[in-house]
């Protein structure tokens, strides 16, 4: 591997920082400063430094469950809002996470993050219907029929399919559970809207077997174990 590479890789220079903090002698090579980005390495066993400090690669991929709070976009660069990278500040290489589907900048709860491509899959794509359970709390008290409807699916507004058969568990007149299996557009707030209600908070409490963990306040976050990373994997 070149050497340049393993430092985008595994800081978060880029790959002209990486060659810019070579060629400024800040980067050795078993204890040899390097001099060229195109230095051939072995990463399991050569020792590289940065500023004197050891770098260890990271060989497997990253997967994360945090406690979003409200505020935060789920993207990697936006000039109006924080993100909620910004507050993984112990992690390196934030640009080559993502967020496993989204959250809306006012809805709490249940974020996964990963490097992962083909795990975000098997849990975004529709044809694996993963559940996800969302706590909301609505405007008006919930129509008697609320639970039949949405158990045979709904039709939202400017939507001609309905949507897949929801189960919804009533908490309160204005506070319910409700499980989805797709993941439309807003679409808790528009399955709600076609009842004529509107959801004032809404949190996220799990995506399929994989429950937010109780000891996370909003805005941190945890690695998920491996039992939980083959929880939500498709084979």
């Amino acid at each position: 591997m070149r050497l340049d590479k393993y430092l985008s890789d595994h800081t978060d220079l880029t790959r002209s920082l990486a060659s810019k903090s070579i060629r400024q002698g800040r980067v050795s090579v078993n204890r040899i400063k390097a001099k060229s980005g195109a230095q051939k390495i072995h990463p399991l066993s050569d020792h590289i430094q940065l500023n004197g400090e050891a770098i260890a690669a990271q060989l497997a991929n990253r997967y994360f469950m945090m406690n979003k709070p409200q505020g935060l976009v789920c993207a990697n660069s936006d000039g109006d809002h924080p993100l909620v990278f910004d507050v993984m500040h112990a992690e390196h290489n934030l640009q080559k996470l993502h967020t496993v589907g989204r959250l809306d900048k006012d809805t709490t709860g249940l974020l996964l993050i990963t490097d992962d491509g083909h795990w975000s899959h098997c849990i975004t794509s529709p044809k694996h219907h993963q559940a996800k359970t969302y706590r909301a709390r609505l405007a008006e008290p919930l129509i008697a029929e609320a639970e039949q409807l949405f158990s045979q699916g709904v039709t939202l507004k400017d939507d001609v399919k309905p949507t897949l058969p929801a189960q919804l568990e009533r908490i309160s007149e204005q506070e319910v559970l409700l499980t989805i299996h797709e993941g439309r557009y807003h679409q808790v707030k528009r399955m709600f809207a076609a009842l004529g209600n509107r959801v004032e908070t809404l949190h996220r409490h799990s995506i399929g077997s994989i429950t937010l963990d109780s000891d996370l306040l909003p805005g941190h976050y945890r690695a998920l174990s491996e039992q939980e990373v083959q929880a939500l994997q498709v084979k």
